[in-house]
């Protein structure tokens, strides 16, 4: 599994100009789910993202995870993650998870979030087109990849 993650003071996800979801001061996260990865990655990587130490303390060093904050955490699911760029120009996806088992282990990754005692963890439409929209606090981007953990 892959995923983006980025320290937000707001996002939300809309389809078709809709608002689907929405979160305050937390964590925006781009999840890809890879051919191979199944529920032990969702769970390391929850555990990984919840605990992550990227808001400040009182001293101003990011010291702090979304626990001890109190942060709330958007999911999306987002296959392109999953890119192969090594050949031309255009990218491949074939080490993307086929979407069945994508979607379960996305949600297995929310679930386990909220398992963790995330405050709220919040989720864009599976599959869908979304417009995501964040506002960004730092900035502060960190990239997981489970292959790597």
């Amino acid at each position: 599994m892959v995923a983006v993650i980025q320290r937000v003071s707001r996002a939300g996800v809309a389809v078709d100009e809709k608002p689907v979801s929405e979160i305050g001061k937390g964590l925006l996260v781009l999840l890809g789910v890879a051919q191979g990865d199944a529920r032990e990655h969702a769970e390391l990587l929850a555990k990984k993202t919840a605990e992550l130490r990227v808001f400040e303390d009182e001293a101003g060093k990011m010291n702090l995870s979304a626990l001890d904050v109190g942060g709330e955490i958007l999911v999306v699911s987002n296959f392109t993650l999953c890119a192969d760029c090594s050949h031309g120009r255009r990218p491949s996806f074939i080490k993307a998870a086929a979407p069945e088992k994508a979607e379960l282990l996305y949600a297995a990754y929310a679930d386990a979030l909220t398992e963790r005692g995330v405050k709220k963890v919040a989720t864009g439409v599976f599959g869908g087109y979304m417009e995501v929209s964040m506002k960004g606090d730092g900035p502060v981007t960190i990239c997981l990849d489970t292959d790597r953990l």
